[in-house]
């Protein structure tokens, strides 16, 4: 009968196995992510170089009277609450049914003159304008390609609470994939000399690079 394994080879399989499941699921779960993310960090890093070539959407047209009247009685609540309230929702459906704009709830700026909603979106920017004395409305989309998109995604930026959701879930996953995989190379350095010079070497080249050649 052969021998048991001792108790420290058993302890070692169990611990490489579960850093191994914990690896390969949090490779899966960020490995879109960290492509993107890989990608768009190069385009980022090399933003001047990339045209851009910004399509700019302008839509213009008059409101009439009951929408008007709305307004104005909208233009009282937004002065008692220092001049931001969302739009009125009778306008924010016209707006969605002429135009497929969706102003939602966003708190857009009143005055006497004019309602002023800024609408920023990743790769562009857009923004709605009426004239109160007139009821001339105006709505401008700027889009500037997939690539600011793409870029913006990166960056959070103008995305909504579903992305940074996203982005923070990514986060975590990207910290539990190098944290077990820094578990697994100590567990195979005794057989791979070059494992500890390697991690070493990607330490201290980004810290050589930031302290002698960024000013």
């Amino acid at each position: 009968m052969p021998a048991p394994h001792p108790a420290p080879d058993r302890r070692r399989a169990y611990w490489l196995k579960t850093l191994h499941e914990w690896h390969w699921v949090s490779a899966a779960l960020c490995l879109v992510g960290m492509l993107l993310f890989s990608v768009t960090g190069i385009t980022l890093n090399h933003a001047a170089q990339i045209e851009a070539k910004p399509v700019v959407t302008n839509l213009q047209d008059t409101l009439d009277t009951a929408l008007r009247a709305h307004l104005t009685a909208a233009l009282a609540v937004a002065k008692a609450h220092d001049g931001k309230a969302a739009l009125p929702a009778d306008l924010a459906r016209w707006v969605q049914q002429k135009w497929a704009v969706d102003a939602g709830d966003r708190p857009a700026e009143w005055t006497d003159d004019e309602v002023y909603l800024s609408l920023p979106r990743p790769g562009g920017d857009a923004w709605l304008r009426v004239a109160l004395a007139n009821g001339e409305i105006e709505y401008e989309r700027t889009e500037r390609g997939w690539l600011s998109y793409l870029n913006d995604l990166h960056k959070g930026r103008n995305t909504g609470a579903a992305w940074q959701w996203f982005i923070d879930i990514f986060a975590a996953a990207a910290l539990i994939f190098s944290v077990t995989g820094l578990f697994i190379l100590k567990m195979h350095a005794g057989n791979r000399p070059m494992t500890w010079p390697m991690v070493g070497a990607g330490l201290v080249v980004p810290l050589l690079l930031a302290l002698l050649l960024i000013h």
